[in-house]
């Protein structure tokens, strides 16, 4: 993609008024996440922040880390391309009250889901590459979403790892546990 304006190290900007998607566009998404330290990048498909309707197409690695956090005003929808991974979802303590297996449409797995307001929120990329398309209602306001409180910041790198081991061993048991109910 030529048309692209870099905000940071993890985000372009689309400048074309309309935008179309190749499959080296995810190839270069790939090396400029793994040139951070979050290992992690997107191409916003808005023309910015205040957009009313925001589209990213983002690439995580496998060691991303997603903080468990939720949106106070707005629902997301996550559709996978490319990878696998774990949605979780949280209750208030930071318990886990659902898990999704969810991969691309061949799978068979979930490739897609909409997460609704007020619920904490995380995904444990479970591939070398998440490659996904996410979209939500603008403007973007920091503000208006909030880290639980019981996760550790991305700055914690030890604390983190530590994190995601026990949220995977926990999203495993949740999801073996659920297969084994019967209705």
């Amino acid at each position: 993609m030529n048309n692209l304006r870099r905000e940071n190290e993890e985000v372009f900007y689309s400048t074309s008024n309309i935008v179309s998607i190749k499959a080296e566009d995810i190839v270069f998404l790939k090396k400029q996440a793994a040139l951070n330290s979050r290992k992690r990048c997107r191409i916003c498909v808005h023309p910015g922040a205040t957009s009313s309707l925001h589209g990213m197409l983002i690439v995580h690695g496998i060691d991303a880390y997603v903080r468990p956090h939720r949106h106070l005003l707005k629902a997301e929808s996550l559709h996978v391309i490319e990878g696998s991974a774990l949605m979780l979802a949280f209750d208030e303590e930071g318990e886990i009250t659902q898990t999704e297996e969810l991969s691309d449409l061949q799978s068979g797995k979930s490739f897609y889901y909409r997460m609704p307001k007020g619920v904490f929120h995380s995904i444990i990329i479970t591939s070398n590459w998440l490659v996904f398309y996410e979209s939500t209602t603008g403007p973007f306001n920091k503000k208006m979403t909030e880290n639980a409180s019981w996760a550790p910041p991305d700055e914690d790198f030890s604390a983190v790892k530590s994190f995601l081991k026990k949220l995977k061993n926990e999203a495993v048991f949740f999801l073996e546990s659920s297969q084994h109910i019967v209705s």
